[in-house]
């Protein structure tokens, strides 16, 4: 590489040479062991400065988006106390460095722009007597703070491509034995190059890495909109529940009582559940919509309640020729009769019709007088269908659905939308997860298991199931209870989902220890307040909840 260099100081030491090349290896094995892009950046700059013994330093990096600017990233120095950007949460004020003008001229007279520009590293001894360079700006600085701003050490990035991503600048060197400001060394040149070019690598692999990710998630988030969009009435689930999950696994990892005290989730823990719990329903992706979307008993690609209203309204007609004939064939005295027997007959009609449309909507509970009720009737009026056959009012698949005991979906149904979590797993288990990914598979496929083992679609038990899947199971039931925008029911208030949850938790359903944990620290109020219509929000006495005996 080219490098200008106004000034050197004398060789250093070999024993200096040989710890600062140890201390050179150390950094860069540290390097490539951050995950934290910020901390990177700041491990970057601060162990160029220490290398270099320099006072100050900034890293300015190329962003992807904009590869004619430098953007400041971390600024340091030591002296005056002034750390900024990074994980500091100080932002810096200053405006990017930009490589070319509005008509295309190369900004060769900033230092950082112009090693980018000439690929080079430069070395400046002192910045008040160097020609050639803009250092307008530095003295503008010193002259506010007191600072003196006096040699200059400038190195560029590159990857492995040889493509300069960004910009290492390290200001006034100071001499290990006196802490005199002295111009920075030859060897402090190769030193920063050699850290450079370790640091652009480890940076490379982080941006690539962060980018990987990101591609990821915006899949999972493409699929996760393709199911919402299947269904205008679960829109919204694969982004509720992984909100839910998160609060309460947090809640779970601050808890300090029972028996998930111990339970603790490191970064990496919390981005894998992160990701399963924006997984747990990937397999309704194969879910057939008419399932999904039923929002009736006899809804299918269209709700066949219709065909059964006008089955009435054809009896309606015959019950009117009927009594047309009778009239005909009748004495005048008899009429009176026959209408007021023909008026009972359509008023019995009229309950029956309004009762099947009652049936139809889903219930939490049919009663049992209701399904002998329908049973009856579909023998009652008996009906020639489209071949001429004499046949039941109501067909077999009719009396089946109108009968379901809960919600709209009968057995056939049900199974369809319970292999959705078998598809999930499927799905998730022919992924080449990557190690700190391997769990996805069973968080994500454990949501609709049970403690006592009922669940499906494995039938696991509590001590089967890592926390996070029984943590998912509880967000999981939940978010169905209290969603607002489901074809079959209204969603349930606080108190009544809580109680329902409560005798989950009695039943063998619900991880115990995740539900009090729930409630003591109000995850479901934290929930409402995003998710749920102010209708919904009631006041709710822990007390009375099923099974919690805390607070």
């Amino acid at each position: 590489m080219d490098s200008t260099v106004s000034q050197q100081p004398a060789p250093d030491s070999a024993s200096d040479l040989i710890r600062r090349l140890e201390e050179l290896n150390e950094i860069g094995i540290a390097l490539s062991r951050e995950k934290s892009l910020e901390r990177l950046l700041e491990s970057i700059l601060v162990a160029a400065k220490k290398i270099t013994n320099a006072d100050g330093g900034t890293l300015y990096r190329r962003h992807a988006n904009d590869r004619n600017t430098l953007h400041f990233e971390i600024i340091r120095t030591d002296s005056m106390g002034i750390a900024m950007g990074g994980t500091t949460g100080t932002q810096i004020p200053f405006a990017p460095v930009p490589l070319r003008d509005a008509e295309g001229r190369e900004n060769t007279s900033m230092v950082a722009a112009y090693s980018v520009l000439k690929d080079c590293t430069v070395a400046v001894a002192d910045a008040y007597r160097e020609e050639g360079f803009d250092f307008s700006g530095t003295r503008a600085f010193d002259s506010r703070t007191g600072y003196r701003s006096k040699s200059f050490l400038t190195v560029p990035m590159k990857n492995h491509e040889g493509e300069i991503i960004g910009v290492l600048q390290l200001i006034n060197a100071k001499d290990r034995a006196t802490g005199e400001i002295v111009p920075f060394s030859e060897t402090d040149g190769r030193l920063a190059e050699s850290l450079a070019s370790q640091a652009a690598v480890a940076l490379t692999n982080r941006l690539l890495i962060l980018q990987l990710e990101s591609l990821f998630e915006s899949f999972i988030k493409l699929l996760n909109e393709a199911i919402d969009e299947k269904s205008a009435y679960t829109a919204g689930h694969c982004h509720r529940v992984p909100i839910l999950t998160m609060l309460l696994a947090e809640a779970a990892d601050q808890n300090q009582q029972g028996p998930l005290a111990g339970w603790k989730m490191t970064d990496p823990d919390r981005y894998e559940l992160q990701i399963a719990a924006l997984l747990h329903d990937c397999g309704k992706v194969t879910t057939p919509v008419h399932v999904v979307d039923k929002a009736t008993k006899l809804q299918t690609i269209f709700d066949r309640i219709e065909l059964i209203e006008t089955r009435f309204e054809v009896i309606k007609r015959d019950a009117e020729i009927d009594l047309l004939r009778a009239k005909a064939s009748a004495t005048a005295a008899e009429h009176a009769g026959l209408e007021e027997a023909h008026r009972t007959k359509l008023r019995g009609l009229e309950e029956e019709r309004w009762f099947l449309r009652y049936c139809n909507v889903g219930s939490e509970a049919m009663k049992p007088g209701d399904r002998e009720r329908v049973l009856a009737i579909a023998r009652k009026h008996p009906w020639k269908n489209w071949r001429g056959e004499q046949t039941n009012f109501l067909t077999d698949d009719e009396v089946e659905n109108l009968t379901i005991p809960f919600g709209t979906l009968n057995q056939a149904e049900r199974r369809v939308i319970n292999h959705h979590v078998e598809v999930t797993i499927k799905m998730l288990e022919a992924l080449p997860w990557p190690r700190h990914l391997r769990n996805v598979p069973e968080f994500a496929g454990g949501h609709h298991e049970r403690m006592d083992g009922k669940g499906y679609p494995r039938g696991l038990t509590r001590s089967e199931m890592s926390v996070q899947a029984r943590i998912m199971g509880i967000a999981d039931i939940f978010e169905a209870l209290t969603a607002k925008d489901r074809p079959y029911k209204a969603g349930k208030t606080l108190t009544e989902s809580l109680h329902i949850l409560g005798q989950m938790k009695l039943n063998g359903h619900v991880d115990p220890d995740l539900f009090d944990i729930f409630i003591r620290e109000r995850i479901y109020l934290r929930y409402a307040e995003q998710f749920m219509d102010p209708k919904q929000v009631d006041e709710v006495d822990v007390k009375k909840i099923p099974g919690y005996s805390g607070d």
